[in-house]
């Protein structure tokens, strides 16, 4: 590696990964109540842990949700369908507490009952987004990568191509960066739950070799095959040498404690609040989804190679307390220009953000692994590149 050159890692987690089965969990109720009433406020934190699901959190709603019903329903579309896996659908405990959110909050939010007329943000904070032209997905390089692993991992596993996969499991990739931008992947790193394979392979070494050759033909290689970049044949594969006891049992998960997999790997900012559980009138999920929709058009329309927009807000008022986009040295106008020419195209105002990216239908589920940006699915409206047109023109 050249003096100059230096490295970037990101890592991405399964499905399976107990924070995100309660990432899940909370926005499989999230899209059930949006779907009764599309003004449903939620904000629902899961944990889980051996045995036990607990649902809690703060819902204003005319719906009604079958807690237990869609707990078991998501731990069986993720797999966790046997007690050996780290949790049984069938036979786990179920504890909801879901209560009414606070009136103060309400009328805050509410249109015409705060201190102001206007929809206000549901809480104070500030929401960043990002776009890079390293992915054709406008994503920096070593957190897609990741994803795409850890979605590999999963597809196969429930296909039947792989099927001694377990649902657990997390990926790390390491680039290594010149001035110009990503160079090679120098490290790939997979660590997944498996079935217990002793009475067939004999060993445990022989066990992991056959884990180890089988991820690296199946997963790794194909995923960076795809790519296209230069990659290290460095791989690590299940470093502590088995990895059977997996899920919730061998680890307690929580809502919102995968904020840096969700977002860029920690390529760019974060503020802070997580999203999953959450409805949209809840800036920290609607703003940061606009915060990428605006980086990501920008970038798109040529006018920067990177570009990262940061959102605050106070709770109960709807104009952003502040908003900038930034962009390096990398803009084809300065930064102050482009902000300006954001702030007249693009609807900053949880209102409008919510109206304009059509917040208040059933997506969420889908955002709740494998990444909440870079992802080409209709349902991902803040990843459309429809502003590219309006910014040449306001430009």
């Amino acid at each position: 590696m050249s003096m100059n050159n230096y490295l970037f890692t990101s890592e991405s987690v399964t499905e399976g990964h107990p924070d995100k089965v309660c990432d899940a969990i909370s926005d499989a109720i999230l899209d059930n109540l949006i779907s009764q009433d599309p003004n449903s406020r939620v904000a629902c934190e899961t944990l889980a842990t051996t045995g036990l699901v607990v649902v809690s959190g703060e819902v204003t709603t005319n719906g009604f949700v079958e807690v237990e019903h869609v707990v078991k329903e998501t731990l069986a579309e993720i797999g966790y369908n046997n007690e050996a896996y780290g949790m049984d659908d069938e036979q786990v405990k179920v504890i909801s507490s879901l209560d009414a959110q606070s009136p103060e909050i309400s009328q805050g939010v509410d249109e015409g009952s705060g201190l102001h007329d206007e929809q206000g943000a549901g809480d104070q904070g500030l929401m960043f987004g990002f776009a890079c032209n390293e992915t054709d997905e406008l994503m920096p390089l070593p957190i897609h990568l990741a994803h795409r692993l850890t979605e590999r991992l999963a597809k196969l596993r429930k296909d039947g191509t792989m099927p001694w996969i377990r649902p657990d499991g997390k990926s790390q990739v390491t680039v290594e960066y010149n001035s110009s931008g990503p160079v090679k992947v120098s490290k790939s790193v997979i660590a997944t739950q498996h079935d217990d394979m002793l009475d067939e392979k004999g060993t445990k070494e022989q066990e992991h070799d056959f884990v180890e050759a089988q991820v690296v033909d199946q997963i790794i290689k194909p995923v960076l095959d795809e790519y296209g970049i230069a990659y290290d044949d460095s791989f690590i594969v299940n470093g502590t040498g088995r990895f059977v006891y997996g899920g919730p049992a061998a680890d307690t998960g929580l809502t919102g404690r995968k904020i840096i997999v969700d977002t860029y790997g920690g390529y760019a900012p974060h503020g802070g609040g997580a999203f999953s559980g959450k409805d949209p009138s809840k800036v920290d999920r609607s703003a940061a989804y606009m915060a990428r929709y605006i980086a990501k058009n920008i970038v798109a329309a040529e006018l920067a190679e990177k570009c990262e927009i940061q959102f605050s807000y106070s709770i109960g008022v709807a104009e952003p307390t502040s908003f900038y986009v930034k962009t390096f040295g990398t803009g084809k106008l300065d930064d102050t220009a482009l902000t300006n020419a954001a702030r007249e195209l693009f609807p900053l105002k949880p209102a409008g953000i919510i109206k304009h990216l059509d917040l208040k239908k059933p997506r969420y589920l889908a955002t709740a692994a494998y990444g909440h940006f870079g992802r080409e699915d209709d349902l991902f409206t803040w990843e459309k590149t429809d502003m590219i047109n309006e910014l040449h023109n306001i430009i």
